[in-house]
């Protein structure tokens, strides 16, 4: 049993890959060809944006959107801690400060409450303590390195697939004018009311990685926006900020192009991309009523199963349950993983309990939800190509790991 099943979409789509390969090696563009702009053309149309500027990872995408709104020094960006590093790191990178925001406990996305409650704070020059504005002497976010910060912007990020709650988000940004970056790196293939992950915020950013909703074969990313002056700018960054010539550069940017084989082998699984949502979507049908029926069993395991909220789509990056403590987690993951079935751990430790982040002055207890979530989180095996009676097996797993 894989955890991803990757192999099965690969012997799916065989032929219209080795294809398109062939083609970029018989035209040998392999720098910005012309596949690269087909599949920006049909990305932007499939999102429902103007503009998809693909760059060479999600990473990248992230950082790119933050240079195009010229974040730096002095500036604080709102953002989770329950998130992959690349979140959090793009911010630092630029000399920005990333300003944690805890999570809901139900969506494991950011909370809007408890992010009108921060920028509140750094707008009044206060600080952080337990999720409420305080007035304190102790250096953190808002004083790090004894420098006064400006709310310039919020990241939020569509975990495991599931968007934000963006009308509320963008509601916070507007009052206080920041801008709104969706990452959506998990979430591509997602919908919030009827719109399509990627066209949520002023700018979002994906990733093509190859465990992600929509893969690659090696890294890859793509910005959306409506936004045309922002568009533009975005397309001089990816390429050391070139301006109309290649040796004129009109702003600091970096090599973020996205390979042209990269493109050639997005281009067939965007067309069964949404299929496969599709097939996502039973999976994790599947499961809900495998767990809903495990609970009407004499034995039962206390869990939550992930919550959609009413109007809103996930993209199934994940499917991960939420067990009553560490040590249930961790004894189950040990019974599943001697049984051959693979899980994962997203995320062990929060941003602020890294060693990257240790300056900053956070510790264990900043944000109690994501501190709880990561020790009791575990995700199971889920894509379009998981096996109905692979799913069966990691119940009966759970079940035998209860008696």
């Amino acid at each position: 049993m894989k955890f991803i099943d990757l192999e099965a979409q690969q012997q799916l789509l065989r032929p219209q890959i080795d294809d398109a390969i062939k083609r970029v090696l018989a035209h040998g563009k392999y720098i910005m060809g012309p596949e690269v702009f087909e599949l920006e053309e049909r990305l932007a149309d499939y999102v429902g944006v103007k503009h998809c500027i693909s760059c060479a990872s999600g990473t990248d995408a992230l950082l790119m959107s933050l240079m195009a709104q010229g974040v730096g020094p002095g500036d604080a960006i709102f953002t989770t801690p329950f998130t992959f590093v690349a979140t959090g790191e793009v911010i630092s990178l630029l000399g920005a400060t990333p300003v944690f925001v805890d999570i809901d406990p139900r969506t494991f996305n950011m909370d809007p409450e408890k992010l009108a409650q921060a920028v509140k704070a750094v707008d009044n020059g206060w600080l952080i303590e337990d999720g409420q504005p305080q007035i304190t002497n102790r250096t953190k976010p808002s004083t790090i390195n004894h420098q006064p910060l400006t709310a310039r912007g919020i990241i939020p990020v569509d975990l495991f697939g599931l968007p934000a709650d963006y009308d509320t988000i963008n509601a916070v940004a507007e009052k206080y004018e920041l801008f709104v970056i969706e990452d959506a790196a998990q979430g591509f293939g997602g919908v919030y009311k009827g719109r399509k992950a990627g066209s949520l915020a002023d700018v979002a950013a994906t990733s093509f990685f190859p465990a992600k909703p929509l893969g690659c074969y090696g890294d890859g990313g793509a910005v959306f926006t409506d936004d045309d002056a922002l568009a533009d700018i975005l397309r001089t960054i990816r390429i050391h900020g070139k301006g109309e010539d290649k040796y004129d550069n009109v702003r600091i940017g970096i090599n973020g192009r996205l390979d042209t084989l990269q493109a050639a082998i997005l281009l067939p699984k965007l067309e069964i991309f949404p299929e496969e949502v599709q097939a996502r979507q039973k999976a994790a049908d599947k499961y809900k009523k495998l767990f809903n029926d495990l609970n009407h069993q004499p034995s039962t395991i206390n869990h939550q199963l992930p919550f959609v909220p009413n109007g809103l789509t996930s993209a199934w990056a994940q499917y991960s349950i939420l067990l009553v403590s560490n040590k249930q987690r961790n004894a189950l993951q040990k019974h599943l993983s001697d049984s051959g079935i693979p899980t994962a751990i997203y995320y062990p430790k929060p941003l602020h309990l890294q060693t990257a982040y240790a300056g900053f002055g956070y510790q264990r207890g900043d944000f109690p939800v994501s501190e709880n979530v990561s020790e009791r989180i575990l995700s199971l095996p889920m894509g379009p190509y998981v096996k109905e009676e692979d799913q069966v097996k990691v119940l009966e797993a759970v079940i035998e790991a209860l008696n």
